[in-house]
């Protein structure tokens, strides 16, 4: 169970070095192609809805740290696995600096299954826990 408890944490901070560095093409090694993504008012049925949709908010914001722990993870066959964890994205305003922020605080539960390529999440979810500051530090770039 270590190797793939640590084999699971690696694609989920992955997630957080992809989106901090703004490596879109870094998610695929984090989700496979029909993922599900479900944050509520926020749902998507693929991988590549999901990096445009994500891509579209981020590059119209300044600097981002998704910072991810309390991992809980279970294997529930040697193909399958959940990993569950708390996220506070902290996201900076491109145009105003520190005079805007938005920061939320929620719970990712994945479900991953194993593929040729190794662990990858197939669904998704986020429960919003707080938010501070104000969204429109993510502004979509036309």
């Amino acid at each position: 169970m270590s190797d793939t408890r640590s084999e699971v944490l690696a694609v989920v901070d992955r997630y957080a070095t992809a989106l901090d560095r703004r490596n879109w093409a870094l998610l695929d090694q984090v989700f496979v192609a029909d993922l599900v993504f479900d944050a509520g008012e926020w749902v998507m049925r693929d991988r590549a809805t999901y990096v445009d949709t994500v891509r579209g908010y981020l590059e119209g914001c300044g600097p981002t740290q998704h910072l991810l722990g309390n991992y809980r993870v279970e294997l529930e066959s040697d193909d399958t696995a959940t990993c569950a964890c708390y996220v506070r994205a902290f996201h900076l305003d491109a145009r105003r600096g520190a005079a805007l922020t938005y920061e939320m605080g929620g719970e990712y539960r994945d479900r991953l299954r194993r593929t040729p390529e190794g662990w990858r999440i197939h669904h998704r979810t986020l429960e919003v826990l707080y938010e501070v500051g104000s969204r429109d530090v993510l502004r979509r770039e036309a």
